[in-house]
C-alpha cells in the first residue's frame, strides 16, 4: 500500500472499541396445541418486546432537525452506524453534493476528527478543499484529516481501516469513477455497523448497493437578502433509497449563520400571474 505512513500510524494508536451491548436472548417457549401454550407464548413475547425495542432504538442517529425529513428516516435521523451515499444529479452538481455533505458532517460530534479519504487522481480532478468554504458551512477545517491514496483499491482499504479504528466522528470517501460493486458496499457497510460510525460516499453514479440511504443532490437557486447577496444555500435533495424508511424530495436550505438546515419557503415564480407561489416539495 502507498498510503501515508502517518495514516498507518494514526490508525494503529487508536483505542480499542468498547464491548458491544448485550442483546436479549431469543424467546424460547415450547408451543403446545392447546390455548394455554399459545397464551404462554403471547405473554413471553409481550415481556420481551420492550427489551428488543430498547436495543433497536439504542443506535444513535444524526437528525436533520427537519420534521419532514426526519420522519422519512428510520429512528428519526441518519443512522450513525451505516453507509450513506450522496450522488450529484449531474456532473455540474458535484459542488452542491459536496456542500450538502459538509453541512451534514458539521453536525457530527465536534470533539472528534472527520477523516476524508480520496484518491490522488480524484483529488487532482475535483480540486482541493477550501478552508473558508468549509467554515461557511459550519465545518471547522481543523477537524479534518485528509487521507490521499494512490489507487481505488487503496481508497477502499483506507476507509475500512479508519472505520475499524473507531476514533473518528465520521468518515467520508470518494471511491473513484468506477464506484463500488455490491460486494464492496456490503463490506464497508458492515465495517461502519461494527464501528458504530457513519460512512458517507460521494459517487458519480448509482448502482446496486448495501447503503442505508442514497441522496440525489442538485443545486437550487440560493436564498438572497435584500441586497442580492447569498444568504442561504439551497439544494434539491432527493432521498431515492431509504432502508426501513420512506423516499421523498425536498428543497433544503442551509443557514450559514445559524449552521442549521431548514426547508425552503415558497418560491415565487415570476412567470405566474401576480407572483403566485410554488411550494417546495
Amino acid at each position: 500500500m502507498h498510503c501515508s505512513l502517518f495514516v498507518l500510524a494514526w490508525t494503529q494508536i487508536q483505542s480499542e472499541r468498547s464491548m458491544p451491548r448485550a442483546v436479549p436472548s431469543p424467546v424460547s417457549v415450547e408451543a403446545g396445541p392447546d390455548a394455554r401454550g399459545r397464551a404462554a407464548i403471547l405473554t413471553e413475547l409481550r415481556r420481551r418486546l420492550p427489551q428488543l425495542e430498547t436495543v433497536a432504538q439504542g443506535t444513535q442517529t444524526l437528525p436533520f432537525g427537519l420534521l419532514r425529513l426526519d420522519q422519512a428516516l428510520p429512528r428519526g435521523g441518519l443512522a450513525l452506524d451505516a453507509l450513506h451515499e450522496i450522488v450529484p444529479e449531474t456532473a455540474a452538481d458535484l459542488g452542491a453534493a459536496l456542500g450538502f455533505l459538509c453541512a451534514i458532517l458539521s453536525r457530527t460530534n465536534n470533539e472528534q476528527s472527520i477523516v476524508i479519504v480520496q484518491g490522488r487522481a480524484d483529488a487532482a480532478q475535483r480540486g482541493q478543499w477550501h478552508g473558508h468554504g468549509l467554515q461557511a458551512l459550519g465545518l471547522d477545517p481543523a477537524r479534518l484529516l485528509l487521507v490521499q491514496t494512490g489507487e481505488d483499491v487503496e481508497t477502499l482499504w483506507a476507509m475500512e481501516e479508519v472505520l475499524r479504528s473507531g476514533a473518528a466522528a465520521a468518515v467520508a470517501g470518494f471511491p473513484g469513477p468506477r464506484g463500488l460493486d455490491l460486494k464492496a458496499s456490503r463490506r464497508l457497510h458492515l465495517a461502519a455497523a461494527q464501528a458504530g460510525l457513519p460512512l458517507f460516499l460521494v459517487l458519480s453514479g448509482a448502482g446496486a448497493s448495501a447503503a442505508a440511504t442514497r441522496w440525489r443532490i442538485g443545486a437550487a437557486p440560493a436564498g438572497r437578502d435584500r441586497f442580492g447577496l447569498v444568504e442561504r444555500w439551497r439544494w434539491r435533495a432527493g432521498l431515492e433509497r431509504c432502508r426501513n424508511g420512506r423516499t421523498g424530495q425536498w428543497i433544503v436550505e442551509w443557514d450559514h449563520g445559524a449552521h442549521r438546515f431548514s426547508l425552503a419557503a415558497a418560491l415565487a415564480d415570476p412567470a405566474l400571474p401576480g407572483g403566485a407561489a410554488v411550494h417546495a416539495a
